[in-house]
């Protein structure tokens, strides 16, 4: 086979994987920040409480 060819389909590999990844990095993204409120609201509480930190 042709070395350039190969180079091409490897691209194409490659980009489809990160095109179907981004998506899910995007979702992933969005749960990470709402998890990291939930858990600064909950730090947040325990320190106005004046409980252990």
């Amino acid at each position: 086979m042709n070395i350039a060819l190969i180079i091409i389909i490897v691209v194409a590999i490659v980009l489809a994987i990160v095109g179907g990844m981004s998506s899910a990095l995007n979702w992933l993204l969005w749960v990470a920040l709402i998890v990291g409120v939930i858990a600064l609201i909950a730090f947040l509480l325990r320190v106005m409480r004046g409980g252990k930190v």
